[in-house]
C-alpha cells in the first residue's frame, strides 16, 4: 500500500475513525523539504503495510483540517492511533529517522 491523499472532507473517515496507527504528512508543492521526505514515506509506507497507514495532507487544499491541527511549519507529520495524536514531528529527516520514530510511537 502506498501513501494516500487525505481532504478536509475524508480526515475524520480516514484518519480518526482508522483500525490503524495513521501517520500523517502536511506537506504543500512548492516545500522543498516535503519533496525530500515524499520517497521516504513512500518506502516507509510499504515497509509498514498492515501496521500503519502514511497519509498526506496538502495544506494548500486543506485549509480545515490544516488549523485544526496547528499546522504552522511543514513538512510536519502526525502519528494518530485510536483518534489520538500520540507524537508529532516537524521538519525533514532521514529515512532512518523517520523509522524509527513511527516504530518508537506505535
Amino acid at each position: 500500500m502506498a501513501t494516500f491523499p487525505v481532504t478536509d472532507a475524508t480526515f475524520d473517515d480516514e484518519v480518526r475513525n482508522s483500525d490503524l496507527p495513521v501517520v500523517i504528512d502536511f506537506w504543500a508543492e512548492w516545500c522543498g523539504p516535503c519533496k525530500q521526505i515524499g520517497p521516504a514515506l513512500e518506502e516507509l509506507s510499504e515497509q509498514f503495510e498492515g501496521r500503519v497507514k502514511i497519509a498526506k495532507v496538502n495544506v494548500d487544499e486543506n485549509p480545515q483540517v490544516t488549523a485544526a491541527m496547528g499546522i504552522r511549519g511543514i513538512p510536519a507529520l502526525f502519528l494518530v492511533k485510536d483518534g489520538q495524536i500520540v507524537a508529532n514531528k516537524v521538519g525533514a529527516a532521514p529515512k532512518a529517522a523517520l523509522q524509527s520514530w513511527i516504530e518508537g510511537s506505535i
